[in-house]
This record gives structure tokens, C-alpha cells and sequence, in this order.
């Protein structure tokens, strides 16, 4: 059942959870971080502030840095760019990308009808969920030079199964960032994708991109700089969990991955 989020206000919720997630009252922060960890079995003894107390805020919690050595960085080519589990993986076909039972979207669509869409009409894309007990920072699965940027405005639905299966094109339409790569395999497209209570994303180059909420797209180039990310580094992060997808150009399936395969942060992936 989803026809619910078709009729709240989600932006202004979001707005709301961006406003709950910063507050620094000690009882309230402690306690509500202290329910999310009962409820999703969240892992602290992986953080590198391990009491709760500890946290400015939920956010702080939410978005925490992991120990050193917590996660590997594998020797493969691309790694798991995030904790999560794969919603689907697979090759695209005639510009359109498989979201789940009878459902799709276009490419061109996702990339809100970029120029260069088309350079991945034939090629792989994997689309990996975060849910509230994931370490939700996103880092880099492969070496890669940053070419540009674009905010585009959109819907903020749930990314949970139920709702990627009962709403049409919703990657298509919610609120995203697309960050365009050029990397060893050519230009990669890579999604964080917004969802309901998901309202703030951010990169490690342009600090936090939303909220405010925008009513056209915004683009950012970034041709002209020198920013260079190597694998495994970090590259930006969900204030609140959400779902990325990766987009790869004209090639065979080099990823290793199935729906519903649990993936960690730095996990080889082909």
C-alpha cells in the first residue's frame, strides 16, 4: 500500500526530520538514537564513537565514521561504494533500467535528459539500498576524476521494497544528485537518490547540496578542477538512508552482484 505517499506533504516532513535530526537536547537525541539502534540492530562497536552520549545530535550518529580498518578496501577494479543490499543489478537494455516487478525507467529520465545519457543506453547499472542500520556514508568504487554535477528536483518516496514496487519510474522521480566521473571504464554516472525523511544529501566537494529545495535543475561543472577521487576514499553522504545507483558505460556486466545480495562498504565487486 503506497497510495499514502501519493497525498502527504513530503517535503515539508522532510524538512521537519532535518530539523528532529539536529536537535541536541540530550534526552531527546539519546533516546531516539537509542530506539533506532534497538529497532534496526544497529552495529556501534564498528564506530569510532561508540556511546550514545557521545553524539551532538542524531545526525551525528546517522552520517558516524567508522574505526580504522573497519572495512576493507578491496583490490578489485570497483568496490561497494556503500553498506546495503542490492535492489537489482543487471545490464540495461534499450536505455531502460529494470526497478523491479514490471516496473522500469529510462535512462535519459533519470539523468533528467542529460546529453549524455545515451552513453549508457547499453551499458550496467546496480542499484543498492540503504536501510536505517547501515553505515551511511558513501565513498568512491572506483579511481575517478569528478567532471560535473546536477541537483534535480523531484518527488521524495520511500526507496523500501513495497514502494520500488508499487510506484511507478521512482528513481526517475524522486529527488536526486547525479555525479559524473570520467574513470578507466569512461564516464560513469553515479545516483544518490532522495527519498521521504531523506531531504539533505551531501558531497565531500560541495558540502551540503539540499536542503534548500530547488524547482529546476542546477549544474555544476567541475571540468576545469582537478578533483580526483581514488577508491575506497569518500565522496559524499545521506543525512538519513536512501539508495544509490551506479551507471557504467557500453560494455559487457563486470558486476557481480545479485537482488537481494547484501554488500559492505570497500567489498570487491567484480
Amino acid at each position: 500500500m503506497t497510495w499514502w505517499q501519493h497525498i502527504i506533504p513530503q517535503h515539508a516532513l522532510s524538512k521537519l526530520m532535518f530539523r528532529f535530526a539536529r536537535i541536541e537536547n540530550a534526552w531527546i537525541k539519546n533516546t531516539f538514537t537509542r530506539w533506532i539502534i534497538k529497532s534496526y540492530g544497529v552495529d556501534l562497536s564498528e564506530a569510532v564513537r561508540e556511546n550514545v552520549e557521545d553524539y551532538k545530535h542524531f545526525n551525528d550518529f546517522f552520517t558516524r565514521a567508522l574505526k580504522p580498518g573497519a572495512r576493507e578496501i578491496g583490490l578489485s577494479d570497483i568496490v561497494s561504494p556503500v553498506d546495503g543490499v542490492v535492489s537489482q543489478a543487471d545490464n540495461i537494455s534499450h536505455a531502460t533500467i529494470f526497478q523491479a516487478k514490471n516496473h522500469y525507467y529510462t535512462v535519459s529520465a533519470l539523468l533528467a535528459g542529460d546529453y549524455r545519457a545515451d552513453q549508457f543506453d547499453a551499458g550496467l547499472f546496480a542499484t543498492i539500498y540503504l536501510s536505517p542500520k547501515d553505515y551511511h556514508r558513501i565513498h568512491m568504487p572506483y579511481d575517478g576524476k569528478l567532471i560535473s554535477m546536477d541537483y534535480i528536483p523531484g518527488d521524495l518516496f520511500s526507496v523500501n521494497k513495497a514502494t520500488v514496487e508499487g510506484v511507478d519510474n521512482l528513481f526517475a522521480r524522486n529527488e536526486r544528485v547525479v555525479c559524473y566521473f570520467q574513470t578507466q571504464f569512461g564516464l560513469c554516472a553515479f545516483i544518490l537518490v532522495g527519498a521521504i525523511f531523506v531531504g539533505s544529501m551531501q558531497t565531500v566537494w560541495a558540502g551540503q547540496i539540499n536542503p534548500p529545495y530547488q524547482k529546476q535543475v542546477q549544474h555544476f561543472d567541475y571540468s576545469d578542477q582537478n578533483i580526483e577521487l581514488k577508491k575506497g576514499e569518500e565522496m559524499g553522504r545521506f543525512n538519513m538512508g536512501s539508495t544509490i545507483i551506479m551507471l557504467m558505460p557500453n560494455q559487457k556486466n563486470l558486476l557481480n552482484l545479485n537482488p537481494g545480495q547484501a554488500v559492505r562498504m570497500g567489498e570487491s565487486l567484480i
